[in-house]
């Protein structure tokens, strides 16, 4: 249902327990040069200074792009996610997590980019950055086309460059399923369905890599990958196993 004077893009961001890091990524969603947005925190029962944080800086601001949008409690980042798409009023959907950082062109570049390739999905190229926010020099480069079969040997599409046009892919297929990686398994059921991705190889988003050590975070992405396979789609151990090696791969070449 089309809303009267929507903006263009709705951007999601799941918000919990980000008090040091949710006023940077507003900065950088407010800093692009396409203006036509609105910025849908779901708040997600914060127990820091989050709320407090967002409240101050829209009556700081006084930015009516942004909207705060408030879970009856602490659901977890699909429901999050699952939320704000809901609410959502604009034409193309696309997610930034609350720690994460937008180069100023990423909107005006992925969008002419998809209009351009009439694509219903599309993800970019971004940047590992520190707890700062400051990139490390370490590029991710995104190919042109995924696929299914592809997406499923190759986890490069990242969140916070993600972009759906909900004139090709209605609102309800995007719902996340309630499983770790979440947005993994949103991309490969979409691509599942014979769809294909595009990628924009250009750097327009910082990936900021804090909190948990490294070693901890690679154990549960381990974990995570292999529940996807076995349990989101049903693989058997062999193809389980099969696709895990090219996925196990690519994640070392990302980060080194």
């Amino acid at each position: 249902m089309e809303h009267e004077n929507a903006p263009v893009v709705s951007i999601v961001t799941p918000v919990y327990n980000v008090e040091k890091f949710i006023t940077w990524t507003m900065d950088s969603v407010r800093a692009q040069s396409f203006p036509d947005w609105e910025l849908l925190l779901v708040e997600d029962g914060s127990k820091d200074g989050t709320i407090s944080v967002i409240e101050e800086y829209l009556e700081k601001t006084q930015e009516d792009r942004i909207r705060l949008i408030r879970q009856p409690q602490n659901m977890g980042a699909a429901k999050a996610r699952n939320r704000g798409v809901a609410e959502a009023r604009g034409r193309y959907v696309a997610y930034v997590d609350a720690d994460d950082l937008w180069e100023p062109l990423k909107l005006e570049h992925q969008l002419r980019f998809m209009e351009e390739k009439d694509a219903a999905f599309s993800f970019t190229g971004y940047e590992f950055a520190d707890e700062n926010g400051k990139g490390l020099g370490k590029i991710v480069r995104v190919p042109e086309v995924i696929d299914y079969k592809e997406a499923l040997k190759n986890t490069t599409i990242f969140t916070s460059t993600v972009m759906f046009d909900t004139a090709k892919i209605p609102k309800e297929e995007l719902e996340m399923p309630q499983i770790k990686s979440e947005d993994t398994a949103l991309w490969w059921r979409v691509l599942r369905s014979g769809r294909v991705a595009y990628g924009l190889d250009e750097n327009l988003v910082k990936y900021r890599r804090a909190g948990k050590s490294l070693s901890s975070n690679k154990l549960e992405a381990i974990r995570r990958i292999w529940n996807l396979y076995r349990i989101a789609e049903g693989m058997s151990i062999p193809s389980s196993v099969y696709h895990f090696c090219f996925w196990a791969v690519r994640a070392v070449k990302r980060r080194i």
